[in-house]
């Protein structure tokens, strides 16, 4: 029988989910114009399904600021739009090396690798035009630079490129858990917690405060996000998760499981989601959404 804090979570990934496909569809190329090989590679890597944990994060984020779902659809698609591009390029033969993504054949696979790599650039390219076209965010202009720096910040050489760097560096090197976490603070948390950071920015929320609450938030279940990934690649499946499973382990990359043992990585994860429940106390009841998305990330099978 699914909890409360479940079902919300549910509920949240679906409608919210279901929103940021029709917009992120919207905001795609169509394929029908100049370079259709191109748009089509970039359709296939954002539109092939997904969790779409990132938008829902911007969208859940806003609304508890009491923001219109039409304020929000800018950074939704444009956080998404950056984690397709991420994924492309991560899973190109000289990064992962991945033929699986999703449940389908990656990017490169299916359109040659220059054709992904191109995709993944334009992406990027896109991801900035969607908030820099927004007219309700040029209505504001200072805030509407600072959600592009946001945006910046979190897919750059202190963001994911740099994570990702970090990665590639430690293959076949022991890290210790102090250096793995700054690993996965750049690689995968700074989009999370740009995620959340948009959703404020987006609906107005200036207090100083609150949006430190809500990086303590996004810090927490990054990270926790990252843990659940690396316990999910020893436990299973490629018909569940979408991609190739154990591929960690196989290519000698430093994983929670790997450094602090599957009961360790399990104990950090209750504290890291346990952290980001505590980070919202002060905001209240209105959170209460990106409360079950923090356990629904503790606890996905996917």
């Amino acid at each position: 029988m699914p909890t409360d804090s479940a079902s919300a979570a549910a509920a949240a990934l679906q409608l919210w989910g279901a929103r940021a496909d029709t917009a992120l569809a919207h905001a795609l190329p169509s394929g029908d114009d100049a370079a259709p090989e191109l748009h089509r590679a970039m359709r296939y890597a954002v539109l092939g399904g997904g969790k779409r944990l990132r938008p829902v994060l911007v969208y859940a984020t806003g609304a508890a600021f009491g923001a219109a779902a039409e304020a929000l659809d800018s950074a939704a698609c444009a956080v998404e739009i950056i984690h397709a591009y991420s994924l492309v390029h991560d899973d190109l033969p000289a990064m992962d090396d991945d033929d699986l993504r999703r449940g389908r054949p990656t990017c490169h696979v299916v359109f040659g690798e220059a054709m992904a790599i191109l995709a993944g650039d334009a992406l990027q390219a896109l991801a900035f035009e969607v908030l820099a076209d927004d007219a309700r965010l040029r209505a504001d202009p200072h805030n509407q630079v600072e959600m592009l720096r946001t945006l910046a910040a979190a897919c750059g050489a202190h963001g994911m490129a740099g994570g990702q760097a970090f990665d590639l560096a430690a293959i076949g090197k022991a890290l210790t858990a102090a250096e793995l976490e700054r690993m996965h603070v750049y690689k995968t948390g700074a989009l999370i917690r740009a995620s959340v950071r948009l959703g404020a920015l987006a609906a107005g929320c200036r207090d100083a405060a609150t949006l430190a609450a809500l990086e303590r938030y996004g810090h927490a279940i990054g990270l926790a996000f990252q843990i659940r990934d690396d316990i999910l690649d020893v436990e299973g499946d490629a018909a569940t998760i979408g991609k190739t499973a154990g591929k960690d382990a196989a290519n000698d990359k430093p994983t929670y499981p790997a450094i602090l043992g599957m009961a360790g990585a399990r104990a950090h994860l209750a504290e890291l989601t346990q952290a980001a429940i505590d980070a919202l106390a002060p905001l209240g009841d209105r959170f209460d959404t990106l409360r079950a998305l923090a356990r629904f990330v503790a606890e996905r099978d996917a």
